[in-house]
């Protein structure tokens, strides 16, 4: 007898959980205690659903760290009772939330699937009910009554990715996002396709950790040809910056102009965070490869690799709280933690 897993569907908010009135032609949130109603194909799905909805649907644009944490914490109150979560989102954030949640839960030993959909699910196009479907049966993918996905994924489109991999590429298309420095983890197609040798492997099994902090005075700075002293200097100089995100070019690279490299340096020398991740979707920052980041290597700049912005906002947010010394915090942070970089 095929094992019937327990999921919990949890809605935050975003397109899919919209439904047009035809009178108005605006779009409002539904009832999902409705679901079944407004998508009777659940009922075919082998899996036990129950669902549970924020009190106000939240748009994606203004998800805040302070909704991430109550959501992990949602996840811990009902980890036991169930087998997998999937998570109903707005897409234009969804890979710095679900980014972030894989930072925030440590151990974790079940599937977290994040979804959404570029059509609200009762639009006759929509491609909401295949993302949501398809999500469910991922959740609840079971080998002898074990999940096969134990980590953070975010599906769109016949593909799951992992969360932390992730980045938003099309506001239009409904392939909507792409993960360019890791495979999918799984495909579906007539069949589902999930790509074990991909999967997030936990060395030991420990028990669910839910981290509780995160810091907020970070910012993301992007570089661009032309980018003035006085712009960057403003940038790195307001009170009580924490963090920095530097957007580089193409392997790393960035103006070698004194000013830079000084304003740069001071900030360090003051106990801020910079962390070097390339503007490119696809590749990797290999700092010293190039004259134009040499200087920032020396000067204690954090190299990124091949992580997305997203999860590099992800991580600066969850290690700067832990009080971690600078050479430790750079190690930490050039280490993979949730198979967010190589």
């Amino acid at each position: 007898m095929e094992y019937k897993a327990n999921i919990l569907l949890i809605y935050t908010g975003g397109t899919i959980g919209m439904i047009k009135d035809f009178e108005t032609g605006a779009l409002k949130a539904f009832d999902f205690d409705e679901l079944l109603y407004n998508i009777p194909e659940l009922k075919l799905l082998e899996h036990n659903i129950e669902t549970l909805s924020f009190g106000e649907p939240i748009d994606s644009s203004n998800m805040q760290p302070a909704y991430y944490v109550r959501l992990a914490e949602v996840i811990a109150e009902n980890y036991k009772k169930y087998d997998g979560f999937v998570i109903l989102h707005g897409s234009d954030t969804m890979a710095y939330s679900a980014s972030v949640m894989s930072f925030l839960l440590e151990n974790l030993q079940k599937p977290i699937i994040y979804t959404g959909s570029q059509l609200p699910i009762g639009d006759l196009r929509t491609d909401a009910k295949e993302n949501l479907i398809t999500s469910i049966q991922l959740a609840g993918l079971q080998e002898n009554q074990k999940p096969v996905i134990a980590e953070v994924g975010l599906y769109f489109e016949y593909k799951l990715y992992r969360a932390n991999r992730t980045v938003k590429v099309n506001a239009e298309h409904f392939e909507a996002f792409t993960s360019y420095n890791y495979p999918p983890l799984a495909e579906s197609g007539v069949h589902l396709d999930v790509n074990k040798n991909y999967l997030y492997k936990m060395s030991a099994k420990k028990e669910l950790y839910v981290h509780k902090e995160l810091e907020t005075d970070v910012i993301v700075l992007k570089l661009f040809p032309g980018i003035t002293e006085k712009a960057v200097s403003y940038m790195l100089n307001f009170p009580n910056l924490k963090g920095v995100i530097l957007e580089t070019y193409g392997s790393g690279n960035a103006p070698n102009e004194s000013w830079f490299i000084k304003i740069i340096a001071e900030a360090i020398q003051r106990g801020v965070y910079v962390v070097n991740v390339t503007q490119c979707l696809g590749g990797s920052v290999i700092m010293g490869h190039y004259e134009t980041s040499t200087a920032l290597k020396k000067i204690g700049v954090i190299s990124g690799k091949d992580i997305t912005t997203e999860a590099a906002v992800a991580k600066m947010m969850y290690l700067l709280p832990k009080n971690l010394g600078k050479n430790v915090f750079k190690t930490i942070f050039e280490t993979s933690l949730r198979g967010e970089m190589l």
